[in-house]
């Protein structure tokens, strides 16, 4: 049976023709075109044969991963009745996809048609086997590879697949073809476009292993003057090509944020801390045109820098106790914090992660490799860290999403089969050996080959097997290496995200070929800067704060209102768990409490997130338990709500004697002073007239008398806790 699942009623889903059909291959390969007609007529998908059990005992691996296996499925299982080389047309794999005989999935294609002669010409030729000796797909390559068009006009994609013996074959009617936001253009099955709506997309094309996007863009509707992008503000190389893109899709850029807004902006992107009154009262006192660049400078040397850096890559590395002891998870904290702190280019930083030994208490970098303990861990938490990529599916499978397969999978894991690690007088020691390797055995989801594959890094050369070479060394180089530009990219846009609240790739870890940046010429320029300078992350971070485009309003205008992406303004969002609590004890002078830890530790001051805490779990803390940014949770939720109004963690620190409310309650500098010292220290700006009426009218006594004392410290709580409980102290701006 081929295709049972598709669909029970049997009825006709013959894709659409191609414009115009390309002709056979000179020599039909079963590898590189009988698998992908098959993939691309759904044959092995994993709604069909392609799933785990199969369908109506017919099993092909899914999208054809391993050609060996289902070779072996189609011309000797079920006695040889789905091929019959004496008389092709009377192969099964003809007779049910085109309906000569009852097939429950329906008509998959037509008699005569070029899937069908592909089938038919291999079966003819004596169905050869998948051999290491045929020629293996390098690429893909799309075109028109850029176009801009109007809203309802239709384009046609070309394929082209290239492969290792130098021939190139045109597969657009075999390739597959996903839009990646269908509200801006949809793709049908034989790569003709169709733009739906306004915006840019990537149509991401797919033939056997190989991936590559095509992008397409309907500008939107919007009279922009071209005045508006000549007269914009620009401070460096990224507000050149931020303004290209928005003048290509008709967003007029916002202009500059207030100092207010920029002074308190700036305190929490590059140290999670709120500025002090007297910091926002200096940086507005200050008419200086080079102020925001000097703020900047100040900051990057702050210690609480060091400190939301720090915890901001131990959650990237999953520091934790879960899989360490307290002391080892504290030596792994300390060394990324003092990795922050001297500024420790990263590829040096990387480097020295990957080649790390020694005993774990001792060498805290060690311990990335307790933390994860099998090459298949290794493999996986690795890749996602340093090149934003998720292996994970091609653990199983080739990658459906990427060009990696399986055999790349575990080329890269055995990179680092020869990492061992011993128990030493209650700690453990880290090392490399000499010999050893991932075995890949038969049954498992590894590949069938039965035996080790030669140590690879991604898209690099091999290590034989034999090599006396250590492994980590070898993939150290290659991770850092100048031509490896994921690497670059991974970091650059981790921090970009961090600033600008949303990564010129989204999500932020997820650099796959088919998720494509908003920005592609944005993202390679900044990249290419961060490698030229050393890979120098304060030197990038002061880079993205002093452009133009760091410093825009938040507020949105009809011509930039739907812009979510090309940071046309600052895109507001909510603060970080760990941000929002160290914020509360700042502004009301009451330190949290963490069990193990010095009254006075701040929560982006621990090294563990397994320190208990319901307000840090409440608002999204990672468990730090897969390295991957979805962990962490920044939307809103119901239950956060509940326990800003009402829960004991601000309440308390209202409460508590001592504190600022104390101190503002007593003070003798008048209702004025109290409003305005709140303000400065929760919203980091002065009151408007407005609220300022308002709220010393709630400070008053009966018809304008003062307060009794005890009313005075209730009303000054209050207005404490509106302020705090409010958006805008909540969310970045």
């Amino acid at each position: 049976m081929l295709c049972a699942a598709a669909g029970a009623s049997g009825a006709d889903t013959t894709p659409p023709a191609p414009t115009s059909l390309a002709p056979l291959p000179a020599h039909v390969s079963f590898r590189n075109h009988v698998i992908p007609v098959m993939t691309k007529m759904g044959c092995n998908s994993g709604a069909c044969h392609g799933a785990a059990a199969g369908k109506n005992g017919f099993k092909l691996t899914l999208r054809g991963y391993d050609p060996e296996t289902d070779y072996v499925t189609l011309t000797r299982q079920a006695a040889g009745r789905r091929t019959n080389p004496l008389e092709p047309a009377r192969s099964l794999i003809l007779l049910k996809p085109t309906r000569t005989i009852p097939h429950m999935g329906g008509r998959r294609f037509e008699v005569g048609s070029p899937e069908y002669r592909v089938i038919a010409a291999w079966i003819a030729a004596g169905m050869p086997p998948p051999t290491e000796a045929d020629a293996r797909i390098r690429s893909v390559e799309v075109t028109p590879a850029r176009r801009v068009l109007a809203e309802g006009d239709e384009l046609q994609l070309a394929v082209k697949a290239r492969f290792s013996d130098g021939t190139v074959e045109d597969v657009t009617r075999w390739a597959r073809y996903t839009s990646g936001d269908e509200t801006v253009a949809e793709v049908g099955d034989t790569g003709l476009v169709k733009m739906q709506g306004y915006g840019e997309t990537a149509i991401n094309v797919s033939y056997l292993s190989q991936v590559a996007p095509a992008r397409v863009a309907v500008p939107f509707p919007l009279s922009v003057p071209a005045e508006v992008y000549a007269q914009a503000e620009r401070r460096n190389f990224i507000d050149d090509l931020v303004l290209a893109k928005l003048q290509q899709l008709h967003f007029a850029p916002a202009g500059l944020c207030t100092d207010a807004e920029f002074v308190r902006r700036a305190f929490l992107d590059a140290a999670g801390i709120l500025p002090r009154p007297e910091d926002v009262d200096r940086f507005g006192a200050d008419t200086s045109a080079a102020k925001r660049e000097r703020l900047v400078d100040a900051l990057l040397e702050r210690p609480e820098f060091v400190d939301y850096w720090a915890y901001k890559w131990s959650d990237v590395l999953l520091v934790s106790s879960r899989k360490l002891s307290r002391k080892s998870a504290q030596a792994f904290y300390d060394w990324i914090r003092e990795g922050v702190a001297a500024n420790k280019p990263w590829d040096a930083f990387a480097r020295e992660l990957t080649t790390a030994a020694g005993r774990s208490d001792e060498q805290g970098a060690v311990n990335y490799f307790l933390i994860h303990r099998s090459p298949i861990d290794l493999a996986e938490s690795y890749t996602q860290a340093f090149l934003g990529l998720t292996l994970t599916c091609a653990r199983c499978h080739n990658h459906p999403l990427e060009k990696w397969t399986q055999r790349d999978y575990y080329g890269f894991a055995n990179l680092f089969a020869r990492v061992a690690h011993k128990s030493e007088g209650g700690s453990f020691v880290v090392y490399s050996t000499p010999a050893g390797d991932l075995n890949l055995g038969q049954g498992s989801s590894s590949p069938r080959i039965g035996k080790p594959l030669p140590p690879r890094p991604l898209d690099g050369k091999p290590l034989p097997l034999g090599a006396a070479q250590d492994r980590r060394e070898y993939v150290a180089r290659w991770l850092t290496a100048a031509d490896n530009t994921l690497f670059a990219r991974a970091v650059v846009n981790r921090v970009w995200g961090n600033f600008l609240g949303r990564g010129l790739v989204n999500p932020v870890d997820d650099l796959r070929s088919t998720n494509p940046a908003s920005n592609d010429e944005l993202f390679a320029a900044v990249a290419r800067d961060f490698v030229a300078h050393g890979y120098d992350v304060k030197r990038l971070i002061r880079t993205i704060m002093t452009s133009a485009t760091y410093q825009r309003s938040s507020q949105t205008s009809a011509l930039n209102i739907d812009d979510d992406r090309y940071y046309s303004h600052y895109l507001i969002r909510r603060l970080p768990a760990e941000v929002i609590l160290d914020a509360f004890s700042q502004v009301t002078g009451v330190p949290e409490k963490f069990e193990g830890y010095p009254l006075g530790t701040r929560a982006l001051q621990l090294p563990d997130t397994r320190v208990k805490s319901y307000f840090l779990t409440a608002f999204g803390r990672p468990e730090r338990l897969v390295t991957s940014a979805a962990e962490r949770q920044q939307d809103p939720t119901l239950a956060q709500a509940l326990h800003v109004i009402n829960g004991d963690t601000l309440n308390r620190k209202l409460m508590a004697e001592g504190g600022t409310i104390d101190r503002l309650a007593a003070a003798a500098a008048g209702d004025a002073a109290v409003v305005r010292a709140l303000y400065l220290s929760a919203l980091s700006r002065e009151p408007t007239p407005a609220e300022d009426a308002a709220l010393l009218k709630a400070l008053a006594g009966p018809e304008g008398a003062p307060a009794a004392p005890s009313n005075r410290r209730l009303a000054v709580e209050d207005v404490a806790w509106a302020l705090l409980t409010s958006k805008e102290f909540l969310f970045n701006h």
